[in-house]
């Protein structure tokens, strides 16, 4: 069969054997469709959010208000992108606040959860019914001890810094789509997380 990206690129490379549910701390970072710029812009290297972009940030906080067994760690709202940190714990009630079942959902899940939440929160917002938001994969990764969890806050913090050198920066000739506050001339140095942190990847 010849080479499709639309089909191949789907195939999950999660680390083998791994339950996405029990508890831990995932670092995850989710892209727009088309890597398309809707939640504002960078100004002098600080996240200046739009209305889109505060609205995803509560369709975020909503994960652990909505999950007994979900808790939030750093995260960052981009013009394109959110990274964030997700921590399951052992609450062993696990579902919804409103329908516990005993079962915590694994990342796939919540990350489902939140696309659903923020695509119909963004689409009542820009009176476009029935639009994608979100591309159809996420890059994740499992924060294995404290001095990584510390390394991954520091990215997240400094992300906005380093918005015009972010290899997912749609003003980068590869993608071709204006992102306001950034340069087309922007060297592509800092890899994706899935590289830089060897992530385990795809799926949703």
């Amino acid at each position: 069969m010849k080479y499709n990206p639309e089909i191949h690129n789907r195939r999950s490379i999660r680390l083998k054997g791994y339950n996405y549910s029990q508890a831990g701390a995932y670092f995850m970072t989710i892209c727009t469709q088309n890597r398309e710029c809707l939640f504002g812009d960078i100004v002098n290297g600080e996240m200046r959010l739009n209305e889109a972009g505060k609205f995803i940030i509560d369709s975020w906080k909503w994960l652990a208000e909505q999950y007994d067994h979900v808790a939030l760690d750093a995260f960052v709202v981009m013009p394109n992108h959110l990274h964030g940190i997700i921590v399951i714990t052992d609450d062993c009630r696990g579902g919804s606040r409103t329908a516990p079942t005993g079962k915590r959902k694994p990342i796939g899940r919540l990350i489902g959860a939140f696309k659903t939440v923020s695509t119909k929160r963004i689409n009542e917002l820009r009176h476009t019914p029935g639009t994608k938001l979100w591309q159809r994969n996420y890059w994740e990764h499992i924060i294995r001890d404290e001095s990584e969890l510390n390394h991954i806050r520091d990215y997240i913090r400094n992300n906005p810094a380093q918005w015009e050198m972010d290899k997912l920066h749609s003003d980068q000739p590869e993608f071709g789509i204006n992102c306001r506050g950034g340069s087309r001339t922007a060297p592509m140095q800092v890899r994706e997380p899935a590289t830089e942190y060897a992530t385990e990847t795809w799926m949703v």
